[in-house]
């Protein structure tokens, strides 16, 4: 039984929003961060990022730091660039991407859950980037963005949402990818009740994106748990907001890697030891994979083919996934990445960045760059319901909820 809840948010104002509005804080790096803002002094990464007010060699702190997200997160809301609203609701947000589209929930989801492993995880967390979370999490007392969920659906919850999408969005805005993005506010109480009902008998609520997030929102839960003598259990802070989507809605893109050199093999050694494995044919053209066990590579300007050789496959939940391969039968063993998490010479490129980017990050030079097939969601559905974890940086979910279009106060 997931247990969910309408909430007080914080909205951004309609005429603000394509400036506000900003792409999550874990996919831009702090010099593209630091870019966007000083073009654009408000945007939300101002909140979620908030080392883009210093220039790289003066950042403060972590505590200062997120200090700084603190104090201008309550600039936005006293500016009335985020209005906050009279009495709880659900919020119905709407993405389109070219011929895609998906509409999920903004809701306050139980950590309770979360702890209980009714909210499932297929990756695991950073320490380091989760205490950056809780910081953020804690300085600013807020949720300033969204966990990425996802349940098997059925038509009911769809049959729930239209009659609010007939109406005008309170949102609407194209952001700067050119993605088209809605939202309208849910306050009938008889809906909101039945959405609450809905998701009583819905087993489980899996994570595509946003595990960090959602462990350092369980973290702050059990820091004000600890210090609030009269702790209840429903207090704000027992729950962490996030955007629920059908499963069948979501678009997952491959998540690609580069690798900085050969690890002191030249070309030809490198091909070679890849045949044991691997039957490589060379392409006249840039290429996606066009299948499972199938890979393209990047290498001395040119792209090939890698077809797994059967007698590698497994129907193992995680050694059947193609990261597994590549990272079991070529990263490690040939190009001696042994820990993918930690290891500065790989680089990981999400899918909609285009294999041009591979290309340009690779070069002549000795780097490689492999593309790989996406993972479904079905397979993300079969690690999670078995506690297992993938491989780090297996999942790219396109398109990226907008930050700074609800924000949940945890007082």
């Amino acid at each position: 039984m997931i247990n969910i809840k309408p909430f007080k948010g914080f909205v951004v104002s309609p005429d603000l929003v394509s400036l506000v509005s900003s792409p999550p804080y874990d996919t831009l790096s702090s010099r593209e961060a630091r870019i966007i803002v000083k073009n654009n002094s408000q945007s939300f990464l101002r909140v979620i990022k908030p080392e883009v007010d210093y220039e790289s060699d003066r950042v403060p702190d972590k505590k200062q730091l997120h200090d700084k997200a603190s104090e201008n997160l309550e600039n936005f809301i006293r500016e009335g660039v985020l209005i906050k609203d009279q009495k709880p609701h659900f919020y119905i947000y709407q993405i389109h991407i070219g011929e895609h589209s998906q509409t999920g929930l903004y809701a306050a989801v139980s950590i309770r859950d979360y702890k209980n492993n009714l909210i499932k995880k297929h990756e695991h967390t950073r320490p380091d980037k989760e205490e950056d979370r809780v910081r953020n999490i804690y300085k600013t007392n807020a949720n300033t963005g969204p966990v990425f969920l996802t349940f098997k659906n059925n038509n009911e919850f769809r049959n729930n949402l239209l009659n609010s999408m007939k109406l005008n969005p309170e949102i609407e805005f194209k952001s700067e990818n050119g993605n088209f993005h809605r939202l309208w506010k849910i306050s009938s109480n008889d809906l909101i009740n039945r959405l609450i009902k809905y998701f009583h008998n819905v087993p489980a609520l899996y994570i595509a994106d946003g595990h960090h997030r959602a462990a350092s929102a369980a973290k702050v839960q059990s820091i004000h748990e600890e210090n609030n003598q009269l702790h209840k259990g429903d207090e704000a802070y027992n729950y962490f907001m996030a955007v629920i989507f059908p499963h069948d809605e979501l678009r997952i893109l491959g998540y690609n890697r580069v690798i900085k050199d050969l690890a002191g093999l030249n070309h030809s050694q490198f091909l070679e030891l890849l045949e044991e494995n691997f039957k490589i044919e060379k392409l006249n053209k840039r290429q996606l994979p066009k299948k499972p066990h199938y890979f393209t590579m990047f290498l001395k300007n040119r792209w090939y083919q890698l077809k797994t050789r059967r007698k590698i496959i497994s129907d193992n939940a995680i050694f059947g996934l193609d990261v597994s391969v590549l990272q079991e039968y070529l990263l490690k063993p040939i190009l001696k990445i042994n820990d993918p998490r930690t290891d500065d010479r790989i680089d990981f490129v999400g899918g909609i960045r285009g294999l041009k980017e591979l290309e340009n990050r690779c070069g002549s030079g000795p780097s490689v760059a492999f593309a790989l097939y996406p993972v479904t969601i079905q397979q993300l559905f079969k690690v999670s319901d078995q506690d297992e974890v993938m491989p780090p940086k297996s999942t790219w979910f396109e398109p990226k909820l907008q930050s700074g279009i609800v924000v949940r106060s945890l007082n």
